[in-house]
């Protein structure tokens, strides 16, 4: 097994009901070959083969995320459960298929990365048009650096922001995330600096 120990800690910092579920998707992971390794990107585990991404795993508040890379390939899309990545809310062990289904699944997914088969992603709309919430507008024109750096922000940076402040489901969260923001942006970070090599 070829093991990474950001991913043991990631596990160890899961909330006590996803540890379980993340050590056993750990192993049928490398169950499925030994040439599978780990790694940590966007600040959660994920399994390479070959080079390429096969898949990966987060723990949230209250359940688990199991992400298959060539998922379409693999999943008919009336398999995907719940709208939420490979294997849909993962709650318990109890809502895992078999270990065998798992492996066979990643299996095919390495099959299809050999043969060098890809997922069409959707590309970025050149020019979007980024309109920006006007509580946003307001903080940004007290901090003069601030404002001056998400001016200059691509299209793309811009939106990361916008979607994490308003996808808040509170005033209070969305208080707290656009003071971070804020911040952030004065400092000429990207929402996402923290994943960034």
């Amino acid at each position: 097994m070829k093991k990474d120990a950001r991913v043991d800690l990631y596990i160890e910092n899961a909330a006590t009901f996803a540890q379980p579920i993340l050590q056993h998707l750990r192993m049928i992971i490398h169950r499925a070959s030994p040439d599978i390794t780990e790694t940590i990107k966007w600040g959660f585990p994920n399994f390479e083969y070959k080079g390429k991404i096969l898949c990966s795993f987060a723990a949230f508040k209250k359940h688990c995320a199991f992400n298959l890379w060539l998922h379409s390939l693999v999943i008919p899309t009336t398999e995907t459960k719940n709208g939420m990545r490979s294997l849909g809310k993962i709650f318990s062990l109890d809502n895992l298929p078999l270990n065998e289904t798992i492996i066979k699944v990643l299996q095919d997914a390495m099959r299809y990365t050999e043969e060098g088969k890809t997922i069409q992603r959707k590309t970025p709309i050149k020019n979007e048009k980024i309109i920006t919430p006007k509580y946003l507008l307001e903080a940004l024109n007290k901090n003069k650096i601030a404002s001056n750096n998400y001016a200059a922000f691509s299209s793309s940076k811009k939106k990361e922001y916008i979607e994490w402040i308003t996808e808040a489901k509170t005033d209070s969260t969305r208080e707290k995330r656009l003071n971070t923001a804020i911040e952030w942006i004065a400092e000429g970070k990207s929402r996402n600096w923290k994943y960034q090599k």
